[in-house]
């Protein structure tokens, strides 16, 4: 180098030196006027993030039993408290990085003009010089604070805007925190490569020990790391890395951490890492047959403003519902009924705990894998909780019985079940030979001509609920539907793009809605059946019991007010028309094959070419529907004994989906434990009858004030001959369905007496006539006398 050139970077050294020394201590106003681009008030808001901030950590996502089941993270890290960090390692990288750490005031100006002088004397960057506080400040802007390439970029470019902007906040927080708390939150935030960062994760990484244990070379080889943690990697350069540790030895013996003996004897020894790095699974992918359940967590903190991008920046922890035990029941009872393997085919399960204030997700299963192998059979789609597959069939029948039970009905009313039925208003189409403009409905199997509703929905015949969706009203069904948890139903698109399946049937007053033949949300149809458990009432289908942040505070989360769907007495009539379905119904081959003897309410549920199948069951404790569809790119109807895709269906929801449903409910104590409330006698006869009944007696124009007070019309039909006060309610006559505005016929006494009773007819008997003895001797007539009178 010529002579020249010497003097130039030595003249400019010492403008350097001058310059830095002023600016330093210069207020920040001032730094911004000369050097920093940003702003006063950013560089304080970064100060502040500093000083009290959190970094980016591990959210663990645990079951119902406190158990982790998935972990999600952008950089695997575990924040820990002063005391949790081993002195050793606290004594190492203050030896190694910055020995001058307890005098300074986060800004080394002395080792900064060296490294400055150094570095400009060689042309190039020689020396470092970084304090710790430096160092903090730096990785904190880069790890924490970059929210994209340019910031990254920025937080680390070589100039002095930069480096005058780290010494200052280096200044500023050095005044605010502690040394100790400095060190802490260094050695919390800094990358010990192999994805571990901070201490805690690092001594998991490499020596399967929480941060508190490292001993004295252990924590040198963390320490070492730290100055290039990808070059210095135990496990693919493991000489660089002892050379490394061994003058972290060196530099702890010179600061009186340790003595040079000692130091001596740790360099002889082995680095002493584990086989293979300690990781930890990042993602849903971890929580392996709950995987579908912790796909559901995030969309539905997604949905609750907590996005995936905010756990991973977060250490949080998300306490669920999922019960471990019932889990496994439901996802052992799919695989055995359709492996995982079927092409073509999916069996999904959801269990719900029934609840008037709130509604647990107890299970969420599905019979194929959850993961990235589509050639094994994997798949990461929601199958569980999205609209899918060709319909629940029958089980929709529910909601036509339940609109028919809220306007009058009974379990025990009677209703026609022809062979055929053919309706005009509520669609096309249907059955073979359908004249235009008709819909036309058949049975599959033969049924007696009448039968109670109670009996129609256990053995689900299709014509009387076609007849009966017409009487009660598609929209009332529809509605109940979507109140009672069909929620997706209602939303814009989920028919045809456009329009919602909601409006769409109710706007073509379709009559199919009650033969379910539309896609559906298995986990709404489970809280569904949840609802109905749950005297009418529907609340949101939850995953998660509880979040809370790094420092222990809860989240809120803005979870809908419960609402009631239905008339709670009407549930439970409900309830108690469904439980025949197991007894003597399309569900009792099932139910009998695992000797179920609980209280429960049930329907089964085939479409149309066998597509798929279904199954509701529900009591007090335990609400679940398995629903087994075509899940792949065609499809084609659906066959038993196994199940599989093939010409000619044969599935029905009393056979697989029906089993799963039981081998799933009987391996968990839940459901067995539940209760069914029983039904009001007016539900049994029906509230249109019971409401006529209860006025028989009473006043005509009582009775008539109460009812049009109610909605409705009253007409007044006298009678005679029955010897009631005149104006006497004596009978009624409600029609089926009862909507208000209906006309409820009293018939009403005229006052005349009641026909006087025809008199007794006496009868006088006959007298028999004396029979005729024969002329016998004395003595033989004695003997007949005496035979007479029995002596």
């Amino acid at each position: 180098m010529s002579l020249g050139k010497s003097l130039f970077k030595m003249f400019g050294g010492a403008i350097a030196a001058g310059t830095i020394t002023a600016l330093v201590l210069t207020p920040v106003a001032a730094i911004g006027a000369v050097a920093v681009e940003r702003t006063d008030e950013t560089m304080q808001s970064n100060i502040d993030d500093l000083t009290f901030g959190t970094t980016p950590g591990v959210s663990t996502i645990l079951d119902a039993n406190d158990q982790p089941m998935a972990w999600i993270y952008k950089q695997r890290r575990y924040s820990v408290p002063s005391e949790a960090i081993a002195q050793s390692m606290k004594a190492a990288i203050v030896s190694i990085e910055d020995r001058r750490f307890y005098e300074h005031n986060g800004v080394d100006l002395k080792g900064n003009l060296r490294a400055m002088a150094t570095n400009l004397f060689a042309g190039g960057v020689e020396q470092g010089a970084s304090t710790l506080d430096q160092q903090y400040v730096k990785n904190y802007l880069l790890l924490v604070a970059s929210d994209n390439a340019d910031e990254q970029a920025a937080a680390t470019e070589t100039s002095i805007p930069r480096k005058l902007r780290e010494m200052r906040m280096a200044s500023s927080i050095d005044a605010k925190l502690s040394k100790d708390e400095i060190l802490t939150r260094y050695l919390n935030l800094v990358p010990f490569g192999n994805g571990a960062y901070g201490v805690e994760a690092a001594a998991q990484t490499y020596f399967a020990k929480p941060a508190a244990e490292l001993n004295v070379p252990e924590a040198a080889m963390l320490a070492g790391i730290v100055q290039s943690s990808s070059y210095f990697d135990p496990y693919t350069n493991p000489e660089a890395v002892t050379n490394r540790r061994n003058e972290v030895l060196d530099a702890m013996a010179d600061s009186g951490a340790i003595d040079a003996e000692a130091a001596n004897n740790f360099k002889a020894e082995p680095l002493g890492v584990q086989e293979q790095p300690g990781g930890l699974p990042n993602g849903c992918i971890a929580a392996g047959d709950s995987g579908f359940f912790c796909d559901y967590v995030m969309k539905y903190l997604d949905e609750k403003g907590l996005s995936t991008d905010t756990l991973t920046a977060g250490s949080y922890t998300i306490r669920t519902t999922l019960d471990p035990a019932v889990q496994a029941a439901a996802h052992d009872a799919l695989v055995q009924q359709v492996p995982s393997s079927t092409p073509g085919v999916a069996d999904v399960m959801n269990v719900v705990e029934p609840g008037r204030d709130s509604r647990k997700i107890l299970a969420m299963a599905s019979s194929r894998d959850y993961g990235l192998d589509l050639e094994a059979g994997q798949t990461v789609l929601p199958q569980t909780a999205s609209l899918v597959g060709s319909g629940a069939g029958s089980v929709f029948k529910v909601f036509t019985a339940g609109a028919a039970l809220e306007q009058g009905y009974g379990l025990d009313t009677m209703l026609d079940v022809p062979t055929r039925y053919e309706a005009k208003g509520l669609g096309e189409g249907g059955a073979d030979n359908c004249p235009a403009g008709t819909y036309c409905v058949e049975n599959s199997g033969s049924y007696a001509s009448t039968m109670s509703l109670q009996d129609a929905l256990a053995y689900s015949p299709n014509t009387p609920f076609v007849k009966l969706i017409s009487d009660v009203g598609v929209d009332n069904v529809v509605d109940l539907s979507v109140k009672l948890g069909l929620r997706s139903y209602k939303e814009a698109g989920t028919f045809d793009g456009e329009a919602s399946i909601a409006d769409y049937f109710k706007d073509h007053n379709l009559g199919s809605y009650t033969l379910g033949p539309t896609a559906i949300n298995a986990l709404e149809m489970s809280n569904v059946a949840a609802s109905i458990a749950s005297d009418g009432r529907w609340c949101e289908p939850t995953p998660v019991n509880s979040v809370t942040d790094a420092k222990g505070n809860e989240v809120f989360l803005d979870r809908p007010d419960c609402e009631d769907a239905m008339d709670p007495d009407a549930a439970h009539a409900l309830g108690q028309a469904l439980s025949k379905d197991v007894t003597k119904g399309t569900g009792s081959d099932a139910a009998q094959a695992f000797n179920w003897n609980t209280p429960l309410a049930a329907k089964t549920g085939t479409t149309e070419s066998h597509q798929s199948a279904a199954f509701m069951g529900f009591n007090s404790r335990f609400a679940a529907v398995t629903y087994i569809y075509n899940d792949g790119t065609s499809v084609a109807p659906l066959c038993t004994s196994p199940v599989q895709q093939c010409a000619s269906g044969s599935l029905y929801g009393g056979d697989e989906p029906a089993l799963t449903w039981f081998s799933a409910a009987t391996s968990s104590d839940t459901a067995e434990e539940g209760t069914l409330p029983p039904a009001k006698n007016e539900y049994r006869r029906g509230t249109a009858a019971s409401l006529g009944d209860q006025y028989i007696g009473r006043d005509f124009g009582v009775a008539e004030k109460e009812l049009t007070k109610r909605g409705y019309k009253v007409l007044r039909q006298y009678v005679s001959g029955n010897g009631a006060p005149k104006d006497q309610v004596v009978r009624s006559s409600v029609p089926t369905p009862l909507k208000k505005g209906a006309t409820i016929t009293l018939y009403v006494s005229d006052g005349s007496p009641a026909p006087r009773p025809a008199p007794a007819r006496t009868v006088t008997p006959s007298i028999p006539p004396v029979p005729q003895i024969p002329s016998q001797p004395a003595d033989s007539l004695a003997d007949s006398l005496r035979r007479l009178l029995g002596q």
